[in-house]
């Protein structure tokens, strides 16, 4: 059983507007995500999934409640305690891979070590070896513009893992790749789920990429409405997830 608890969300709520003219977002979400956690969030257009994966990774503020992050409750720190603890404690790999053009892969990968200070023999070795994983290592030596769409989003995933995060958060991370490159990289995220102890928290609006996860939660006008976990069978779970989807209605877009 997991032991250590990464994340702990208590109470979160978001709105905006002025008082007596408030659109309220999140109402109330409460979540702990556990040591090697792979969770997916998915809800309606609208449903506030895209604002819970801002105000968790830093940057939006909740109007209430608190996010403990390595025992920090990241509501109350200031802009410098943040940046470290973005530095420091979080993987982010975004739809649009936001890797530099005017760097290699190798250099992209190895960005946050170097921005540390990690001595460039140090910055090779984690480099090649994370590579080696998402079957990179023929391609470090090429700049952004030489590689396929699931190559560049393999990288993405690479750098996010460079400093071993206290946990990963991922942003629609297929949305920009066919099926083939998607399937590739979901296989990657799952490989460093369970071989490397990765905790990751994925927004997505696609059954198929949250068929990946170990749960998937599902939001609904900004509350937590329904868990659903998976099994040993990855497509039983897939088509659990799409009569979920029926059930509620709406567009998960």
């Amino acid at each position: 059983m997991n032991e250590k608890t990464v994340l702990q969300i208590t109470n979160l709520t978001k709105s905006y507007g002025q008082s007596g003219f408030q659109s309220q977002i999140l109402k109330g979400i409460s979540l702990s995500v556990m040591q090697n956690d792979f969770i997916a969030i998915m809800g309606p257009s609208g449903s506030g999934k895209t604002t819970l994966l801002n105000i968790l990774s830093t940057i939006d503020k909740p109007t209430q409640g608190s996010i403990l992050l390595d025992g920090k409750d990241i509501t109350k720190l200031k802009n410098k305690e943040l940046s470290h603890l973005r530095r420091d404690k979080i993987g982010f790999i975004f739809q649009d891979y936001n890797l530099l053009d005017t760097m290699s892969l190798q250099d992209n990968i190895a960005l946050p070590l170097s921005l540390n200070g990690v001595n460039s023999r140090t910055c090779i070795e984690k480099t090649t070896a994370l590579a080696h994983m998402f079957g990179l290592e023929n391609h470090l030596k090429k700049y952004p513009y030489q590689l396929s769409g699931g190559q560049k989003q393999r990288g993405s995933a690479c750098r996010a893992l460079i400093t071993n995060p206290e946990i990963i958060f991922a942003d629609e991370p297929t949305g920009a790749l066919d099926s083939k490159s998607s399937r590739d990289f979901l296989e990657c995220l799952k490989a460093i789920n369970e071989h490397r102890n990765a905790t990751i928290l994925m927004v997505t609006h696609d059954a198929f990429s949250a068929s990946y996860a170990k749960d998937v939660y599902i939001l609904s006008d900004g509350s937590i409405t329904c868990r659903l976990t998976r099994g040993k069978d990855r497509k039983e779970f897939y088509d659990r997830i799409i009569d979920m989807q029926a059930s509620m209605g709406g567009d998960f877009s």
